[in-house]
Order: structure tokens, then C-alpha cells, then sequence
């Protein structure tokens, strides 16, 4: 039947930057369609607060604690999740920051401190996950969270994001290269590219600028949590086992004209 196409039972999905927002969102459509989830972030209490969050729709999760600005968390966390859960099926590659300011002003603490949470640990967290079970499994699905910052260029009335949109573009061709190289693992690779969505990372930046994204939207709304699970569960599951290295934008248009 279709629908055992996007069944997830039985599944590890590894959600970064899974406590809150987009993260939580993610985790909880893996989680409503059969996945055990794991959730990773910096703080605690915010973890365990998303745990019984999830518990509240049946959802199983469980929570590691992680910075993964570097190579070396990177590689504990997984290493410690594997060693709890077997394997890793599912890696949802979510964690992130944005620094807004004049890319003339930019200091290099600010942009290491994007690059290496937006970019670096992307990579690092496909790798070490990848290296650990999915390589050994024969199997899996990373899914990068990009942005449509990655495909084109800031519009010069709105706060510069440099450092965001480099790495989202990395993300980006990262997600075609790891897909070439590991597809004959069994492994896919693609990643989402939503446009201007609210969360709390945007909803500051957005509150100058929200009519004017509307204005430029052909579906005349910005988007919601609720527009990334779909897409994010076709990509996650059996129903894109042939989709590989796509990036797929959700902007409601806003790209097109």
C-alpha cells in the first residue's frame, strides 16, 4: 500500500537542533509516522522539555546534550547514540544560527561562530554518522536543512546575512557531493530549502521586513513548521528512496519571479 511507503517504525531519526522550532517540528512528523527520535541540542532542560513534549502525541524520544561546533562533539554524540540505539537510521541535519549586519562589519568571531555551526557541523554530523552505522548498515537518509539564503542573492533592503548564506550554500552543494559519493552505500542525501519562515531564530528579522516577503510570494503568506513536515517525511522515508542530492525549496514561490 502506499501510505507503508512513509512508515517510519522501527526507525532511529537523529534530529539536530531538535528541542524547539523547526527541529521540534521535524521530529514531530518522524515521530507520528513510526520513527524513535533523538533529539540534540545545547541545553538540557530545553531537551527534556521537548522529550515530554513529544511524549505527549506517543512519540518515543530520547535526548543528547551537544555542541556540535566542533569535529570532535560531532563524533562523541555519535558514538554515544549508536552505543544506546544500535544504529542510526535517519540523520535530520537542523542545528543552526544566523548572525544579521553589514558583511563590511562582520568580526571573525561572528562568522566562524555561523560557519562553524551552519556548515561545519553539517558535515561533521553526516560524516561521523555516516562512518558509524550508515556506511556499515548499507543504508540511510540524511536530510541537511538549507535555505533559499544558499540559492540566490540577499536583497539589499534587507539585513545582510553573509555568513548564513555562505554556509547554506555549502549545504547545499555538500548535499549533492555526499550524495554522489554515498549513494552506492544505499545511503540518499537531500536537503529542504525553506524561504522566509517563522520561528523564533526569524521572528525578529522578519518583523521589518514581513509584508514585503508576502508582497513577493505568489501564495501571498509566509510559511509555518507545518510546511516542512511533509516534505521532510517524502524525503525521510521509503516514498524517496530514488530522490537523491535534491535540494527542495518551500517558499511559496517567492524564488520563481
Amino acid at each position: 500500500m502506499l501510505k507503508n511507503l512513509f512508515d517510519l517504525t522501527g526507525k532511529i531519526a537523529v534530529v539536530t537542533g531538535g528541542s524547539r522550532g523547526l527541529g521540534l517540528g521535524l521530529a514531530e512528523a518522524l515521530g507520528e509516522y513510526g520513527a524513535e527520535v533523538v533529539l540534540i541540542s545545547r541545553k538540557q532542560a530545553d531537551l527534556e522539555e521537548a522529550v515530554a513534549h513529544l511524549a505527549e502525541f506517543n512519540i518515543r524520544a530520547s535526548a543528547f546534550a551537544a555542541d556540535l561546533s566542533t569535529a570532535e562533539a560531532a563524533s562523541e554524540v555519535v558514538a554515544r547514540i549508536v552505543a544506546a540505539k544500535g544504529r542510526i537510521d535517519i540523520l535530520v541535519n537542523n542545528a543552526g544560527t544566523a548572525w544579521g549586519g553589514p558583511a563590511i562589519d562582520q568580526t571573525p568571531e561572528q562568522w566562524a561562530k555561523v560557519i562553524d555551526l551552519n556548515q561545519n557541523a553539517v558535515f561533521f554530523m553526516a560524516q561521523q554518522v555516516a562512518r558509524q552505522s550508515m556506511v556499515p548498515n548499507g543504508s540511510g537518509k540524511i536530510l541537511n536543512i538549507a535555505s533559499v539564503e544558499g540559492l540566490m542573492g540577499h536583497h539589499p533592503k534587507m539585513t545582510s546575512m553573509i555568513g548564513y548564506s555562505t554556509a547554506k550554500g555549502a549545504v547545499i552543494q555538500m548535499t549533492r557531493a555526499l550524495a554522489a559519493e554515498w549513494g552506492h552505500h544505499g545511503i540518499n542525501v537531500n536537503s529542504l530549502a525553506p524561504g522566509y519562515f517563522l520561528t523564533k531564530l526569524t521572528k525578529g528579522f522578519l518583523a521589518s521586513f514581513k509584508q514585503d516577503v508576502v508582497d513577493i510570494t505568489p501564495l501571498e503568506r509566509i510559511g509555518t513548521v507545518e510546511d516542512m513536515k511533509g516534505p521532510a517525511l517524502l524525503l525521510c522515508s521509503d516514498a524517496g528512496r530514488h530522490i537523491t542530492g535534491h535540494t527542495l525549496v518551500i517558499d511559496g514561490g517567492a524564488t520563481i519571479i
